[in-house]
């Protein structure tokens, strides 16, 4: 994939009233073979992964059903059957695990409560590619609760919840997804998201980009009615950034993935507890003494490595970007080469969103039975394609456990066969996916409800008081008190007593190219004067 680069511009941010009253490379799909007969709508389109946020494994699925939901014939009890899922009848028990995700998610519920008279999205069609969980299931239902229209696929092929996909389309919503798609599965179902007779969609959020790029090569003239692009991934920020920089964007587009909600929270909090409870599920390690290299200390392996170390872990880090080699130097890992330890640890982590960082020659020197998985965004990370050769042998251990034989006995475990392992293989928190969620939606109403005009065919990043609002939702969860500045304290700071308190130009990490090119606007949301929320302030 090519570097992107471009200018980054500014500009004063104008506070609503409404704030003021609260304070590339190729795709590596599965490799399972799809049915006889079955045309695959594409081979490789997509240059990336199809994994990033928010996921769980299902265990309760029977392996004993082997028909392909797409040779399924089923309605919901509405007579419906514009969906396609594992199990329509799964439904009560996904309903159920929505209900407990709405609980930690209280910011999209506050949202939901006082906007859903006023109806932001009335008339919005969204189509969506994200994981499907019951985190991005209370998502989906606050957009419907707001007046917007969805149809959603995934954009994991291991990450959906079957029984939340089920309770999404017992509701009414066309949702196109299982666990354990294959490739011709997966562009199948996001072709059937959005080549549909009479419904033309408006607004796109993605995670990942594969929607977006589906689109672009198979109905370009859609957009010329979409309003505007969300993407919260690394993988899709760069897509997108991809396309303004050749001239092709024709519509704007939001970076949620460089938002501080989405890196800071996300990307650290969610990383720093979902590495263990994947490790554990697919493996039943005991992580005491073990020796660990994390590949990458940005946000994401700065989680990993500080929950590695917490239960007793050797952990070694591989960085190529100085700051970042430093920080992890001076919160007590040692910093290596690759080369320099992969025959002495027990598990390799990687976390770059880059290509080859484990590669071949990597996987020949590793030691037996060393553990090998990816928390970065994209399945490229690790060269799984050089593993599928006559002379290495392939054995399932369990859902998303191979292990991976040398010819003189050696073997290691690799995890999600490369992909993403929290999301693949275990749960991540749901109150952290609730302010990401957030910020999607609130950047979905910004677009949706934007003068014509206002954003041009450009890659856009929500400002800091929008990041500062998000993460105010969230406080009254912890019974939190904000102190506010006096006006004398203001005065000195040189800031307005409310916000924001961060320069539109902080970012808690960003690549550079991200730095440079994302456009900051004043961002005028939609009137929400009329239903202020509570601050918290003592």
């Amino acid at each position: 994939m090519e570097k992107w680069d471009g200018n980054e511009g500014t500009s004063a941010f104008h506070m609503p009233e409404w704030m003021i009253q609260f304070a590339d490379q190729k795709q590596e799909f599965n490799k399972r073979p799809t049915k006889i007969g079955r045309r695959s709508l594409s081979r490789s389109i997509s240059q990336s992964s199809t994994d990033s946020y928010s996921s769980a494994a299902s265990y309760t699925d029977s392996s004993d059903d082997e028909t392909s939901p797409r040779d399924k014939q089923q309605k919901n009890s509405k007579g419906s059957s514009d969906f396609c899922v594992k199990n329509i009848k799964q439904a009560e028990f996904g309903r159920r695990e929505i209900e407990i995700a709405e609980q930690e998610m209280p910011a999209l519920m506050a949202l939901r409560k006082r906007a859903q008279g006023e109806k932001p999205l009335a008339g919005a069609k969204i189509v969506g590619c994200t994981h499907i969980t019951a985190q991005t299931a209370v998502l989906m239902e606050t957009l419907g609760a707001l007046g917007a229209q969805c149809r959603w696929a995934a954009c994991n092929i291991y990450s959906t919840l079957n029984e939340v996909a089920a309770a999404l389309a017992e509701s009414g919503f066309p949702v196109f997804a299982w666990k354990g798609e294959s490739e011709d599965d997966f562009w199948w179902c996001i072709d059937r998201c959005v080549n549909v007779e009479g419904w033309q969609p408006n607004m796109i959020l993605d995670d990942g980009g594969d929607l977006t790029h589906w689109i672009y090569k198979k109905y370009p003239n859609m957009f010329k009615k979409i309003k505007g692009i969300v993407e919260e991934s690394v993988t899709g920020v760069h897509r997108l950034y991809q396309l303004s920089k050749a001239g092709k964007l024709c519509v704007p587009a939001m970076n949620v993935n460089d938002s501080v909600t989405k890196q800071k929270f996300d990307n650290l909090y969610c990383c720093r507890e979902s590495i263990l409870d994947g490790l554990k599920r697919t493996t039943d390690m005991m992580f005491g003494g073990k020796q660990v290299v994390v590949c990458g200390y940005g946000e994401v392996g700065k989680g990993c490595c500080a929950a590695l170390k917490a239960m007793g872990s050797i952990v070694y880090v591989t960085e190529i970007d100085p700051i970042c080699a430093l920080q992890a130097c001076m919160d007590g890992f040692r910093l290596v080469k690759l080369n320099e330890v992969i025959r002495q640890v027990d598990i390799v982590i990687t976390c770059t969103g880059n290509k080859n960082v484990v590669t071949r020659e990597h996987l020949d020197r590793m030691k037996n039975s060393c553990i090998v998985c990816n928390m970065g965004h994209s399945n490229t990370e690790i060269d799984v394609a050089s593993l599928r050769t006559p002379e290495l042998t392939w054995e399932r251990v369990r859902s998303q456990v191979d292990h991976v034989i040398w010819p003189d006995g050696k073997r290691i475990v690799l995890l999600a066969e490369g992909r993403l392992l929290n999301l693949s293989c275990s749960t991540v928190p749901t109150f952290v996916l609730s302010i990401t969620a957030t910020t999607q939606a609130l950047a979905l109403i910004e677009l949706y409800n934007a003068p014509e005009g206002r954003y041009k065919q450009d890659v856009y990043l929500l400002p800091k008081k929008m990041d500062e609002y998000v993460a105010s939702l969230h406080l009254p969860t912890f019974d939190a008190h904000l102190t506010e500045l006096t006006d004398e304290q203001a005065k000195y700071l040189g800031l307005n007593k409310n916000g924001p308190f961060k320069p539109n130009y902080y970012r808690c990490l960003g690549f550079p190219e991200t730095r440079e090119s994302c456009v900051v606007k004043n961002f005028l949301l939609w009137n929400w004067s009329s239903f202020p929320l509570p601050h918290t302030s003592a």
